[in-house]
C-alpha cells in the first residue's frame, strides 16, 4: 500500500448527489469519484486503484483478476452480492459493507407504504385540489375504505434490526406483531415468534425485512400468497428477489390479496415488461427507503470509518474474513 493510497469510487451519485461531502475519503488518499460506471469501463477506471468503493457496480471474479493493485473493496451498502467475495478472499482482499445505517429510515418507508393504503392521503389530496370537496353536498367524503391499524396483525419476516424497528412502529399504532426469522430470536415485548405459514395465514400486513440468500429467493411465491387473507397487504422494503413478481401480480389482479407496497423489484431498474407495473393495487417506489439524508450521512461516515480502520490494520465490517 502506498503512503497516499489511490481510491476510486465507481458509482457515488446515489449516495451523494451533491448534498454530502467526500472529504472524509479524500483525507485518506487520492480519491476519484465517478457518479456512475458502465460495466465496460470498470476495469479501466479501477486498474490503478488500491482501494475501490462500489454501490451497485459489479466486481466479478474476472474484473478483480484485472485489478492487480487492489487491496480493499468497500461496498457502499448493506448487501454485498455485487462483489465476488470468494475471488477477493483468494487475493486476501477484505470486502466491507455498511450494516446498520438505514434501520429507522427503511422501517419508516414500510409504514409510508402501509399508511398510503390505509388512508389514501395523496389520492384524497388530489381530489380536493380537483374540486371534489368544494362540490361535495356533505362535509366529508372518502373514495376508499379507511382502515384503522389498531388491533390488526403485523407479520414481520426477518426479525433483525430493521424488522424490530418496524415491529416497534407497529406496536405504537396498536398493532399486534408476529415475527419469523430463519435463526432463533428472542421476541420484544408481546411479539410472537411463529413459523412462516402461521405468519402468512394470520397476518393482516406482511412486511419483509430479511436479507436475500439462495434459501429465501422468491420466499413470497404462489403457495404462500394463497395462504394470505384477501384483505391482507404485502410490503417489501428489503430485496426484490424475495418476491416472485409474476405470482404477486397474479394475486393482485385476481383479488387474492388486497395490495402490495414495494420499494424493491427483482430487476432494478425495471423493464417495461415487469408485470407489477400494471398490477392492480400495487404501489412502487424506486428503491429509496435507504435514501434519507440522515441515513446516507451515516453510510458515508461508516464507509470512511471502515477504510480508516483497514489502513490502521484493524479492519471492521468485513464480510469475507
Amino acid at each position: 500500500m502506498s503512503s497516499t493510497p489511490i481510491i476510486v469510487v465507481l458509482d457515488g451519485f446515489t449516495l451523494n448527489p451533491c448534498d454530502l461531502s467526500w472529504s472524509g475519503l479524500e483525507a485518506l488518499g487520492s480519491c476519484t469519484v465517478h457518479d456512475r460506471t458502465p460495466a465496460n469501463q470498470t476495469i479501466d477506471r479501477a486498474r490503478d486503484a488500491e482501494i475501490v468503493f462500489t454501490n451497485k457496480t459489479v466486481l466479478s471474479r474476472e474484473t478483480i483478476v484485472e485489478l492487480p493493485r487492489l487491496t480493499y473493496i468497500g461496498v457502499l451498502a448493506t448487501g454485498f452480492n455485487v462483489v465476488d467475495i470468494e475471488a477477493a478472499r483468494e487475493r486476501d482482499i477484505p470486502v466491507t459493507n455498511i450494516p446498520t445505517y438505514g434501520t429507522d429510515s427503511v422501517a419508516q418507508m414500510a409504514f409510508a407504504h402501509l399508511l398510503s393504503f390505509t388512508q389514501r392521503v395523496d389520492h384524497h389530496h388530489r381530489t380536493v385540489l380537483d374540486g371534489k370537496w368544494g362540490a361535495c353536498p356533505d362535509f366529508c367524503y372518502w373514495d376508499y375504505p379507511l382502515v384503522e391499524l389498531a388491533g390488526l396483525v403485523m407479520g414481520v419476516v426477518g426479525y433483525g434490526r430493521i424488522g424490530r424497528s418496524a415491529a416497534r412502529a407497529a406496536r405504537a399504532f396498536g398493532m399486534r406483531v408476529m415475527a419469523y426469522d430463519a435463526i432463533p430470536v428472542t421476541p420484544e415485548e408481546d411479539d410472537r415468534i411463529v413459523d412462516l405459514e402461521t405468519l402468512f395465514r394470520e397476518s393482516d400486513v406482511i412486511s419483509l425485512h430479511c436479507p436475500l440468500t439462495p434459501e429465501n429467493e422468491r420466499l413470497v411465491n404462489r403457495e404462500r400468497l394463497s395462504w394470505m387473507k384477501k384483505s391482507a397487504l404485502l410490503i417489501n422494503t428489503s430485496r426484490g428477489p424475495l418476491v416472485d413478481s409474476q405470482a404477486l401480480a397474479d394475486a393482485l389482479n385476481s383479488g387474492q390479496i388486497a395490495g402490495a407496497g414495494l420499494d424493491v423489484l427483482e430487476v432494478e431498474p425495471p423493464t417495461a415488461e415487469n408485470p407489477l407495473l400494471s398490477a392492480k393495487n400495487c404501489q412502487i417506489t424506486p428503491h429509496i427507503a435507504w435514501a434519507t439524508r440522515s441515513a446516507r450521512s451515516r453510510l458515508m461516515d461508516t464507509a470512511v470509518g471502515n477504510l480508516a480502520a483497514f489502513l490502521k490494520g484493524q479492519p471492521q465490517n468485513v464480510v469475507n474474513p
